[in-house]
Parts: structure tokens; sequence; C-alpha cells
């Protein structure tokens, strides 16, 4: 029995002492938000920490995402993953757009580009794929369907902070990419998000209508909303760069330790490591198979009852949910293998701060 629990992911905050200079500063300033000096700072840092052109900070994810569809005036249909937080379909609905799920592939449980062009009608105008996991979708097969197609791709990068393939960034695939900077993301800014954008027209476009269409005082040029990112949450973001590629080492250890100490226990299947690719480790998503004597809400169960917080993430699917299970694509007989790993998966701790005893605390207790 742990005497603290152990959650699936805690925030790395950096000591108050280094944040308080911070605040001073806005104090002394008085500019709290619209555009102000740190929110300017964070957006060239990030830039170069992440090797891309432009990038649009906001006050959350959700809201980037919005914006990134309204960006590229999309409307008819969108093709996504029902395996995904339900902030992705959420965006589409939000536009007044009609999702098209399509099933994942069973070994990274990203979009399957297989069933993206079967899943094409007239009606179709983009794809909006998830990084799931932090792990890169198959980009170059889903460029080229959108290609084809004329579609456009607006990538859910949520989980893809500092996420890198053989080429750079993984951002830089697609038309957009939208990033999130929840309290349970690798790279946090309180809550806060950002829009990838790969020019400079676009990010003047996403800058317009995360402001409420405003050029200057008296000038609305789009149906915008409010999106910015405030000077708190750009002063913690700045904090933050300076310790995550320590925390992103951190992780790295903590994947490998699980995933050795798991390595002999029948029933539990690890999703495949990162490859060439130069992960963020951002999850450790386990999936609980026949030949494991307890069932995955048995085991998720007995986990919470040791005081630790694993997480059945993404369960259930998208397309389970009231506002999503009457379209014809949502069918369980549509996304098959999306419905096994639903049922399947346990996301387990994973943060910077947790120590080597209790992710071996955790590995005891799957493999006891």
């Amino acid at each position: 029995m742990t005497r603290k629990p152990i959650y699936v992911a805690q925030p790395l905050l950096p000591p108050l002492e280094e944040f308080i200079p911070y605040l001073e500063n806005i104090w002394e300033s008085k500019i709290l938000t619209n555009n102000g000096p740190y929110h300017q700072q964070l957006e060239q840092a990030l830039c170069e920490h992440l090797g891309v052109k432009h990038i649009a900070l906001f006050t959350n994810g959700t809201v980037a995402l919005v914006t990134a569809l309204q960006t590229l005036r999309i409307k008819g249909e969108v093709i996504t993953t029902p395996y995904s937080f339900v902030a992705t379909a959420h965006s589409l609905l939000w536009n007044a757009i009609d999702p098209v799920f399509v099933d994942v592939d069973p070994n990274t449980l990203n979009l399957d580009p297989a069933g993206i062009e079967a899943a094409i009608t007239p009606q179709t105008t983009a794809i909006m794929p998830v990084h799931v996991y932090g792990h890169p979708c198959d980009v170059d097969r889903i460029q080229k369907i959108a290609d084809n197609y004329g579609l456009k791709v607006i990538y859910d990068a949520a989980h893809a902070f500092g996420v890198q393939d053989h080429g750079g960034s993984v951002l830089r695939h697609g038309d957009l990419s939208v990033l999130s900077f929840h309290a349970t993301k690798v790279f946090t800014t309180f809550e806060g998000g950002a829009i990838v954008c790969p020019d400079a027209k676009t990010k003047q476009r996403v800058d317009h209508l995360k402001n409420f269409g405003f050029v200057d005082e008296t000038i609305v040029v789009a149906p915008g909303i409010n999106g910015k990112m405030n000077e708190f949450s750009a002063a913690l973001g700045l904090l933050q760069l300076k310790g995550v590629d320590q925390a992103l080492r951190r992780r790295k250890a903590i994947d490998a330790r699980y995933r050795e100490g798991l390595a002999g226990v029948t029933g539990i299947h690890c999703l495949q490591g990162a490859g060439e690719t130069v992960a963020n480790y951002a999850y450790f998503p386990i999936l609980v198979r026949p030949g494991y004597p307890l069932t995955r809400e048995a085991l998720y169960k007995k986990l919470r009852d040791n005081g630790i917080h694993a997480r059945r993430y993404f369960y259930p699917l998208i397309s389970d949910f009231p506002m999503y299970r009457g379209l014809p694509s949502a069918a369980q007989s549509n996304l098959p293998v999306a419905s096994k790993a639903a049922s399947e998966v346990l996301c387990l701790p994973m943060y910077p701060a947790l120590s080597d005893e209790q992710v071996d605390c955790v590995v005891e207790l799957l493999a006891r």
C-alpha cells in the first residue's frame, strides 16, 4: 500500500522564488494581457526551441483548435479519430462541421491512413489527425492523401511538444498544428495552447481571430474570439522552457524503467517505443490483454485502492458520447481497433518528479 497517492500526471513547477521577479515585472508594468511583453517573448522563445517559424499563443488548446478551423475556413465534413480527448471533435461541432470517424492503427493508435481515403466524400474538406500520446502520425501518407483530394490537414498536436521525426519538428507537418499547454502536459503555462503557423500571413490571420478580429482600435476584419494568453501564463512558460530538456530526460528514464520492469509480465502490452523519433514521453500507456489475471477494470480499481491513480485514457471513445454516437461513422463495427484499445488501455503515472521507487512500486503491483 502506498502512503502518498501517485497520480498519472503532475505539473513541473519552478521554485516560487524564481517566479516572483516575473510577477513583480507584471505588477509594475500593469500589462496583464493583450499581447504583452512576456507573451511576445514566449512566442519567440518557443519558435527557437521547437524549430518552427511562427507560433501564436492561446488561452488553451481547445480555443486554439476552434480557431485553427476558422483560420482555414473549414466547412462540411472533417475526417478525424475517435481515439482522442473530446476537445478534438468538440472543436468541429463548435464550427458546425460534421466529424467523420475513422479507425486507428493497431500499433500506434493514431489515425489509420488506410481508412481515411475510404471515408472521403464530396463534402470532405479536411483531415484532423492526432499525434496520440506524442507518437507522430504517418504524416507522409496523410499528406499524400490530402494532396490527392485537395484537403487541408490540421494536426491536433496536444501531446507532441518537442517531438521530432527524421526531418525536424513534427509540428511542421500539415497546414496547421495545435499544441496544448495544460497543467498535465510536458510543457505547461497553467492553462494555454498555441497554433504553429507555416508563414507570417497565416499567423496574422490567427492573431486577428484570437483577438475578436481586431486589426487596430477601430477596425475589425473577422468574427474573432478572445483567445489570448495572459502575461502570468506566458511568464510561467518562459520559466518552464529553462527546465524542459531536463524534464524530458527524466521522462525518458522513467519510460525505460517501466519497459524493463514490465517486459516479462504476461498480458501487459506496452505500445511501441520511440524508434528513430525524438520523443517527449508524454504518457506511458499499457494495454491489458488476455493472459493477465485481472480485467482492465479490475486492475484499474486495484491500482486506485493502492493509491496509484492510473487513467483509462482514452475511454470511452469520443464516438461513444451522446452528441456523436448517432453518426454513421461512430458505429463500433466501423471502429474495431479503437474500440478494443479503449477497453484495454491504462496510462500509468508519468511525470518528472516521479521517483524510481514510485515507478518500481507501480511495476511491482502490476507484476504481483
